[in-house]
C-alpha cells in the first residue's frame, strides 16, 4: 500500500493566522475576570453637564442646577428597553427610602408619551420622568445604550456611572458613596 505524500505546512498562513488570533486571544485573556458595566465614565471627577427638563406630563421643568447641595441619582431608561423594566422596582424603592436625602431622576430615552403613561401606570412612579426631547442631555452624559445610572455629589460632581440594570446592593453602595457614608 503507497501513501499518501506528507503536505506541507504553509508558513505564511500560519504566521498570517497567529498574527490574527493571538491579538485577540491576549484582548479576552485582559478581559476575564472584569465587570463589562464597570466602564468609566469621562464624566466621573467633573462637574455633570447641566439640564433642564420637563416632565414627560408636560409639568414643571426640573433643573439639575436647582438641586445643587442634594445628591442625585440619574437614571436613562425607556419603556421599550427590557432591563429597564428589570431595574424600575429596584430605583423606585430606593427613590421612596431616600425621600428627601437624595434626588432621583429618570431621564426618558427615545420615547413616547403615551407609552410612558402606560408603563408609569403598570409599573409605578417613584420620581420625576423627564423628557430628553432630540436627546441632547443623553449625548452630553455620553449615553451607549440604556439603562445608564449616573450618581453626582451634593456638589454637582460625577461620583460614577453604572451600565446596565441595577440591583439592590450595587445602588446602595453607590448611593452611600454620594451621602459621604463608609460601608
Amino acid at each position: 500500500m503507497e501513501r499518501a505524500p506528507a503536505r506541507k505546512l504553509n508558513k505564511g498562513i500560519l504566521v498570517g493566522g497567529l498574527l490574527v488570533v493571538l491579538p485577540l486571544l491576549l484582548l479576552f485573556a485582559g478581559s476575564f475576570g472584569k465587570d463589562p458595566r464597570a466602564v468609566r465614565s469621562p464624566l466621573v471627577g467633573r462637574q455633570a453637564p447641566p439640564f433642564s427638563l420637563r416632565t414627560y406630563d408636560g409639568g414643571e421643568a426640573i433643573s439639575l442646577a436647582r438641586l445643587r447641595g442634594k445628591p442625585v441619582v440619574v437614571n436613562f431608561w425607556a419603556t421599550w428597553c427590557e432591563p429597564c423594566k428589570a431595574e424600575h422596582g429596584v430605583l423606585t424603592q430606593a427613590a421612596q427610602k431616600y425621600e428627601g436625602k437624595v434626588q432621583f431622576l429618570g431621564i426618558v430615552y427615545e420615547d413616547e408619551v403615551p407609552r410612558i403613561e402606560a408603563f408609569l401606570k403598570r409599573y409605578g412612579s417613584g420620581y420625576p420622568a423627564l423628557m430628553d426631547v432630540g436627546g441632547k442631555t443623553a449625548i452630553a452624559y455620553g449615553v451607549t445604550g440604556i439603562p445608564e445610572t449616573f450618581f453626582i455629589g451634593p456638589d454637582g460632581t460625577v461620583v460614577s456611572k453604572f451600565t446596565g440594570p441595577i440591583h439592590a446592593e450595587e445602588l446602595e453602595a453607590r448611593i452611600a458613596q454620594i451621602l459621604g457614608e463608609t460601608r
